[in-house]
């Protein structure tokens, strides 16, 4: 049973795709910071101050605090600024991907567009075609 589990975990597409959710991971943090910590303020800075983050709508008649965090202590809150950031972050990544997806295709479609140069035939074939040529000639 190990040695049928470390064929498995070794297969290399199992491998591949750890490597992918290990990057994806650290790729989603980047952007998260990117989204949080640049673009956010900006168009903060951009609204007059704005902070999206802390904006919600109080479905209860008992919250009356001004941050999310102590509002979602008080009651039921409808966080539509988290939300709006996360939308933000999804939009970011699924553009970076379009990105780096279309950059792939086009380099694939370069090595496709460029012909291989043909193997070098063998000390055999090489001599069989000189006998060939020879034989032509006579």
């Amino acid at each position: 049973m190990l040695r049928e589990f470390r064929e498995f975990a070794m297969k290399g597409n199992v491998v591949d795709l750890a490597v992918g959710v290990i990057i994806g991971a650290a790729f989603g943090a980047i952007v998260t910071s990117l989204v949080g910590d640049v673009i956010m303020p900006i168009i903060g800075a951009a609204t007059g101050g704005l902070d999206f983050s802390n904006y919600f709508t109080p479905l209860s008649s008992k919250v009356t605090a001004a941050n999310l965090a102590d509002a979602k202590k008080q009651g039921a809150v409808l966080a539509w600024g988290n939300f709006l950031t996360l939308t933000i972050n999804f939009i970011i990544i699924a553009f970076v991907l379009f990105l780096v997806i279309r950059a792939m295709n086009k380099l694939k479609r370069k090595d496709e567009a460029e012909p291989a140069a043909p193997p070098k035939p063998s000390a055999e074939v090489e001599l069989l075609t000189e006998i060939r040529d020879l034989l032509k000639k006579s």
